[in-house]
């Protein structure tokens, strides 16, 4: 045998999957099937056979002595006492490539959007370790986006990972089809976890758009789906958005929602027997997320990932301890107002209550100086905004508040844009300091 047909077969038997252990379906109870299935390690991906021509994926999620517990990643009817299990460990990878780009897919990357399945030849691992903290490059450039309060007052960088902060019906989704459609990025990798059915094909239309999508991929596991589904599609979206910075391009990676992560993970969790801790979250759930952002961001000569996760606060709750562990995990945060949204003002991002925290390394002196000026026109008007709604303040009393009152108005207008009207960077740091009193250029 020839040396190069010893390589080929080298490689065949790297590929192949090794033969394990079978085991047997003994109880089903709730979300969670136990297995006779010993020294079979937390995570593995299972076949649950229930016949010549049927069979469920399900993931071990636990185990108790040589019982494994596993969730289904589909419906448990039909799955019986006895049924084989047989681990999978090839279910650890995905298979991804550029014919990725324009589709919509379920957690395994299979099309949902009624096209043929695309040719795909690299394979990536669905649960990869972060970049190492010393081989990330520094965040040093800006990651325009086209909205102005963004742009301006908040600004991104390449690489950076931020929380959109809101109450349900706030605008989360419609901010995300913004910047999917105006950012300045290469790829961008859409991962809706969690998602009504409807409200999927409204995005994917109405929101993203055709030309959005051309350069999209979009990875779904809707609210009907088991929760192991809807974690593996939050992990293969950003699985998916790792391939493509491993190709040097500048990926912008859309969570929606983080928080259903989250509360996937506590039904695994729960399920699996955990303790539940703070507002019934096990603590499985504040190590995950962690582990989930960590993956974004830039890699040492390679291309980045600029990751946007929406982060649900229930009953506009910021003190709700997800939204809590997101803002320590991630670079900044995107507060959106029920107040300013109930006031016709969209997108209705609370600059006072957001933050950037690599703003000051991708600005200019001279642009952050004038994010300052906006702030201290918002906040002076903020102070005294009581007093001016009953008519009790003097004009003249205080000077803060007397420049406040003249340039709240057309700064409201300026933070206000509609969905489809994208504003440069540069155009827009000129409409600003127009609008703040100051000559309108140096821009």
């Amino acid at each position: 045998m020839s040396l190069v047909n010893l390589e080929k077969l080298q490689k065949t038997l790297n590929a192949s999957e090794p033969l394990s252990v079978q085991g047997r379906v003994v109880r089903a109870s709730g979300l969670v099937i136990e297995a006779t299935l010993p020294r079979v390690a937390v995570g593995t991906s299972c076949e649950i056979r229930l016949g010549p021509s049927r069979s469920v994926q399900a993931e071990v999620v636990g185990f108790n002595g040589s019982t494994a517990l596993l969730m289904p990643f589909g419906e448990m009817q039909g799955i019986c006492e006895g049924c084989a299990v047989i681990p999978r460990q090839t279910a650890a990878t995905i298979c991804v490539g550029d014919a990725l780009l324009g589709r919509v897919v379920d957690a395994n990357l299979r099309p949902i959007d009624g096209k043929p399945t695309p040719m795909l030849w690299a394979k990536v691992p669905i649960q990869a370790s972060a970049p190492p903290a010393m081989t990330r490059r520094r965040i040093s450039e800006p990651m325009p986006l086209g909205i102005r309060a963004i742009d301006t007052c908040l600004t991104l960088g390449e690489g950076q990972r931020v929380g959109v902060m809101a109450g349900p019906g706030v605008g989360k989704s419609v901010l995300l089809g913004m910047v999917a459609r105006h950012a300045k990025a290469d790829v961008i990798v859409v991962g809706l976890v969690g998602e009504r059915g409807r409200e999927v094909r409204e995005f994917v239309e109405r929101d993203l758009g055709p030309a959005g999508l051309l350069r999209s991929v979009v990875v779904v596991g809707t609210a009907d789906e088991p929760p192991v589904v809807r974690v593996r599609a939050a992990m293969a979206a950003t699985a998916v958005a790792e391939y493509f910075r491993s190709q040097g391009k500048k990926v912008l990676l859309l969570i929606d929602s983080l928080s259903r992560v989250a509360m996937a993970q506590r039904e695994i969790g729960l399920a699996a027997g955990e303790p539940p801790t703070s507002k019934g979250y096990p603590p499985s759930v504040f190590a995950a997320l962690p582990k989930l952002v960590e993956r974004a961001g830039n890699d040492a000569g390679k291309g980045s990932i600029t990751a946007m996760y929406t982060v649900l606060a229930e009953g506009d709750d910021l003190a709700d301890p997800v939204v809590d562990a997101a803002r320590a995990a991630l670079d900044g945060h995107l507060v959106l107002s029920r107040k300013l949204a109930s006031a016709g003002h969209f997108p209705a991002i609370d600059v006072l209550a957001s933050v950037s925290r690599v703003m000051t390394d991708v600005v200019s002196p001279a642009h952050r100086d004038l994010a300052g000026a906006a702030r201290e026109v918002l906040s002076a008007y903020r102070e005294a905004a009581d007093l001016i709604e009953v008519g009790a303040y003097v004009a003249g009393s205080n000077p803060r508040v007397d420049h406040a009152l003249k340039c709240v108005g057309p700064l409201n207008a300026f933070l206000r844009q509609a969905p489809d009207a994208p504003t440069a960077i540069g155009e827009s740091l000129t409409q600003l300091k127009r609008v703040l009193g100051g000559p309108a250029h140096g821009y």
